[in-house]
């Protein structure tokens, strides 16, 4: 039996293996299961047990500070919480939570009048199952038949049923997908946006093959065999998916395949799916594209000649003919455009900061800029179903301001507050302080860093922070309103969010300036982020909690490694830690689509090198390590369970020092972690302890 006092060691076995030359150890490679997406080897199993048994032991006595965080954080969220009812068609539809709900139940009710229907009841869905998700939900034109996907274990393969809105009842079909075979395991589901066609009768969805990739759209007709369903497009390139959506006049169906850096869109009847698509634009390798439609105007919005991307038209006629409409600006990033009857709307930023603009079609009339009243905030289209419309509904929300959904008039330009996020134990916005403020990288290029803090705060070094990122596939971390983040500040500490290069904040540049041979710009700009708050009285070093998931998880693998010294206590969920291995396996479900974000080590020797260079997992070395708290889904198809395993393995075998490492591994769950509102509170609430006590920060 395990001494449960000490912390469990993975045996190491012999395992080698040699490319271009180099051959590279790896005693932790059993971790991996040879079975996977199943995971039934019982050395793996015993081992992931082991660690979730220690982590249990370590955060026993943590337990009633992590019982206080959770009621905390619980009593900031509204028990009742609902969504503002939104128009579309004859329909208003929300959401909204019973008291103590963990998952939500949707409603709607006639516009003319009438009783509130339920449409979808989540609960009773999620009722007695460890892990449930709604991945899609989407209603035919006529309001008359609804199709939703689930997940029930965290693997992303979802089920597809129906109902019957009309009449209120499930239908008996659904469509599970595709069957194919990964090793001797049968794999059968579906992922993605569902698509009606306009006359109800019809979808449009994705299937994953044998690998997760999704790279068919298929049809189904309701009331026929899923057997039968005919494929309407197969992605023949590796590494590029496909979805499908339709436009904002729902006349078209829009389907999209893409790579990190590449698009190609096709347009399909959304009367006659089958009919021959109309090719936009054939692949170019580099640029991108996403199109909306006008009548017969495709708006296309590319980075085809500047990577601030501008706004082009053509005709359906010729959609290859592309007119220049926006051109790009060096100040103004476009991350999108919609189309609705009367104008059409782009989205941006400049300086970081979200805009919105409105512009008629008639050219000759000046775009309206909708103003925000804060330095530095988030803001941008919420859900906006129908496409004549005399008003925009908008969300917005900064690092003390509350989510707030607002209502834009267009006619008038006024903005209307329809509901502010409630928070039921009290909130006052005076008692913190907020600021964005720009930091030197080591190369001289100024990174943003929007941080928040108590009104009295120290500014002497004495003080306590946490510091958030991401840093990759053009992602930026939006400065919004956290309730959970309260639980820190209310206990004296400030949060940081780094605006590093890898995240698009300051535009796609930002992005590149991140990504492949240029990887380890995100990594120098968090660490003097981290630097430069000490150096301005924020904080010291061993002051730092710093905290990052998924490819941000990569990052605090990184950092741990150049510069341990700095950070009192760390948090890597669902870390993409072993970045070489990974890709360098195409059998693996995202391999292939990733090799323009981190470079394809199997064919070039520059791109294994550079990796090697900086992959966590491979980079780990004999040194002392800061308390380390990692977690890992045994259902995660995007950071499979064994990066996380196999890192804290041989971060135990090596590191020098006596600080407290765990791994957590849901056994049940995925890379989202645990589902329901509460269950995933009470993981941050775990994760929250383990901080504050590193940290020494009064509970």
């Amino acid at each position: 039996m395990t001494d449960l006092a000490k912390p469990p060691v993975a045996a190491t076995r012999p395992h080698s293996f040699s490319v271009h030359g180099v051959t590279i150890e790896d005693p932790w490679a059993w971790l991996r299961d040879p079975g996977y997406p199943e995971v039934t080897d019982k050395d793996v199993l015993a081992y992931l047990d082991e660690e979730n048994a220690y982590f249990e032991t370590v955060i026993a006595p943590l337990k009633p500070l992590s019982e206080r965080l959770f009621l905390e954080m619980r009593g900031r969220i509204k028990e009742d919480e609902s969504t503002v009812p939104q128009k579309d068609g004859d329909w208003l539809y929300w959401t909204d939570y019973e008291t103590g709900g963990e998952y939500p139940r949707w409603w709607r009710k006639p516009v003319a009048g009438g009783a509130d229907e339920l449409i979808l009841d989540e609960p009773a869905l999620a009722a007695g199952k460890e892990y449930f998700r709604v991945g899609a939900i989407t209603i035919s034109e006529d309001g008359a038949l609804m199709a939703y996907s689930t997940d029930d274990d965290g693997g992303e393969r979802y089920t597809i049923r129906f109902k019957d809105l009309s009449g209120g009842a499930a239908i008996g079909e659904k469509i599970e997908g595709a069957a194919g075979k990964w090793g001797d395991v049968s794999i059968e589901g579906t992922i993605g946006n569902i698509v009606f066609t306009a006359g109800g009768d019809a979808i449009l969805y994705g299937v994953t093959d044998e690998n997760w990739r999704t790279r068919t759209i298929k049809l189904h007709r309701l009331g026929t065999s899923p057997a039968e369903d005919v494929v309407i497009y197969y992605e023949e390139e590796l590494g590029f998916s496909v979805g499908a959506e339709t436009s904002s006049d729902r006349k078209w169906i829009l389907l999209t395949t893409s790579d990190h850096e590449t698009t190609e869109i096709r347009l399909y009847p959304a009367q006659d799916p089958l009919a021959d698509p109309i090719l936009v634009s054939p692949r170019k390798r580099g640029r991108e594209y996403d199109v909306d439609l006008h009548g017969d105007t495709l708006f296309i919005h590319t980075n085809d000649v500047d990577p601030q991307f501008r706004l082009v038209t053509a005709s359906i006629a010729d959609p290859g003919e592309w007119v220049e409409r926006i051109a790009a600006s060096p100040h103004f990033y476009m991350t999108g455009v919609a189309c609705f009857a009367d104008f059409f709307i782009v989205e941006g930023r400049e300086d970081g900061l979200d805009q919105v603009e409105l512009h008629r079609y008639d050219p000759a009339i000046a775009p309206v800029r909708l103003e925000f009243p804060e330095a530095s905030y988030v803001a941008g289209l919420a859900d906006n179903p129908e496409y004549a419309v005399d008003k925009l509904r908008l969300s917005y929300e900064s690092m003390v301001t509350p989510g707030t959904v607002q209502d834009y008039i267009v006619a008038t330009g006024a903005i209307e507050t329809l509901k502010v996020q409630e928070i039921p134990s009290g909130y006052d916005a005076s008692k913190y302080r907020t600021e964005r403020i720009k930091i030197a990288a080591r190369d001289g290029v100024e990174v943003p860093v929007s941080i928040v803090y108590p009104k009295d705060f120290p500014r002497d070094g004495s003080g306590k922070l946490y510091l958030y990122a991401y840093g990759a596939y053009g992602y930026a971390v939006p400065p919004g309103f956290s309730t959970s983040r309260m639980s820190f500040l209310d206990r004296g500490m400030a949060f940081a969010i780094a605006h590093i290069r890898g995240g698009d904040d300051l535009g796609q540049t930002w992005y590149h300036e991140g990504k492949l041979e240029k990887r380890s710009n995100t990594f120098n700009d968090f660490v003097d982020v981290a630097k430069g708050l000490v150096e301005r009285g924020f904080t010291h070093a061993g002051g730092i909690a710093i905290a990052g998931r998924s490819a941000g998880g990569e990052l605090m693998g990184a950092v741990v490694n150049s510069d341990p010294e700095l950070w009192g206590a760390v948090v890597a969920d669902v870390p993409f830690v072993d970045v070489l291995n990974t890709m360098l396996d195409a059998e693996l479900p995202l391999t292939p689509g990733e090799w323009p974000e981190w470079g394809n080590p199997i064919e070039d020797p520059k791109a294994f090198e550079l990796i090697r260079s900086y992959s966590p997992y491979d980079n780990v070395r004999a040194q002392d390590y800061p308390p380390l708290f990692i977690s890992g889904g045994l259902n995660d198809p995007r950071v499979t369970y064994w990066e996380p395993a196999k890192w804290a393995a041989k971060l135990r075998a090596t590191k020098t020092d006596d600080n407290i490492l765990v791994l957590k591994t849901n056994m049940g769950a995925g890379h989202g972690g645990k589902s329901g509102r509460w269950e995933s509170l009470r993981e941050s609430a775990d994760e929250m302890a383990f901080v504050l006590w590193q940290l020494g920060v009064e509970e």
